[in-house]
């Protein structure tokens, strides 16, 4: 874990649009205490630090929006596309599921699951002679742009993709990848 000392303290809480003042009533540290360690003259606890760092990951977090996180153009199919052109964009992108979009609108998915089932339960013997239609599933949750981190996370524990629309038209897509990938930055 790294701990930052008092100028990386000062600059994250000043580029966060945070006061003194905030850091101290979120933290439950007095602001006498946030300057006299923002200005160096106090060699604070661990404990201490520990929660002013919180403080500052949690409002960081807050101000990321589905907007933000978001990867455009999303790789999708219409439902009246061949199983057989799908699961080669799907090979071709390396996904195990894609959104069904009609002119901009999310109708559905389609997922090697569903395809595999409905080879299982006898619906489909050659893909070549089906299209998406024929065995989509229910689509991905879809949310606006400025949605926040924590309901983004909230929704990818029971979906493995999220659909970010403006003016009610799929513009991007997040996946539980991309979400991991937000700690690793």
């Amino acid at each position: 874990m790294h701990i930052p000392d008092s100028a990386e303290i000062k600059e994250k809480r000043i580029k966060l649009g945070l006061t003194q003042s905030d850091i101290a009533e979120k933290s439950g540290l007095s602001q006498s205490m946030i300057a006299r360690i923002e200005s160096g003259t106090v060699d604070p606890r661990v404990s201490t630090l520990k929660k002013i760092v919180d403080v500052l990951h949690q409002e960081e977090i807050s101000i990321i929006t589905a907007g933000d996180m978001m990867h455009s153009p999303v790789i999708s199919v219409s439902a009246n596309e061949t199983l057989e052109k799908t699961v080669a964009i799907m090979e071709k992108y390396g996904i195990s599921q894609i959104p069904v979009i009609e002119n901009g609108v999310a109708t559905g998915c389609i997922s090697e699951s569903a395809i595999i089932n409905a080879m299982d339960e006898g619906r489909i013997q050659k893909i070549h002679s089906h299209v998406v239609s024929d065995i989509m599933e229910d689509g991905f949750p879809t949310i606006p742009l400025s949605t926040d981190m924590d309901t983004i996370i909230h929704l990818l524990h029971s979906h493995h993709a999220i659909l970010a629309v403006e003016k009610g038209k799929v513009v991007g897509v997040i996946t539980k990848h991309d979400l991991i990938a937000m700690i690793t930055r």
